[in-house]
């Protein structure tokens, strides 16, 4: 079973709820974060920089890659543990910030482009919403 948290609003590249680094980082980047969660969600950040590989791929197209427009999104996989328990950090600030979260599970990912210990990267398959 795979795990991803989500807001309500569309990525407009993806037509897909956004994940919540990216829903996070855009209310930092707008200055709608109170100091505190902005040094938690530095802290968060870092841990996952540190600690979770950057996925090489997002896209199932053949290379080269920074041509491709990226359509894959990551999951966390249930052997994620601390990375799931680090992930409900980001979304507690979000809920702070009143925005709705959403924890999406699936054993259906789509035609995977990247794979590590705790994560996986997928394009969805057709006609998946």
């Amino acid at each position: 079973m795979y795990s991803r948290f989500v807001v309500s609003e569309l990525d407009e590249d993806f037509n897909k709820e956004l994940g919540v680094f990216h829903a996070i980082g855009h209310l930092r980047a707008t200055g709608k974060l109170y100091s505190y969660e902005e040094i938690h969600h530095d802290q968060i950040r870092q841990w996952f920089n540190e600690n979770l590989k950057r996925p090489t791929r997002f896209t199932a197209s053949k290379g080269p890659f920074y041509r491709k427009q990226n359509k894959a999104i990551s999951w966390f996989k249930d052997s994620a543990e601390e990375q799931l328990s680090r992930v409900r950090g980001l979304v507690a600030i979000l809920r702070n910030q009143g925005v709705i979260v959403h924890m999406l599970k699936t054993d259906r990912v789509g035609y995977v482009v990247y794979e590590d210990e705790y994560q996986i990267v997928a394009e969805s398959f057709r006609g998946d919403g």
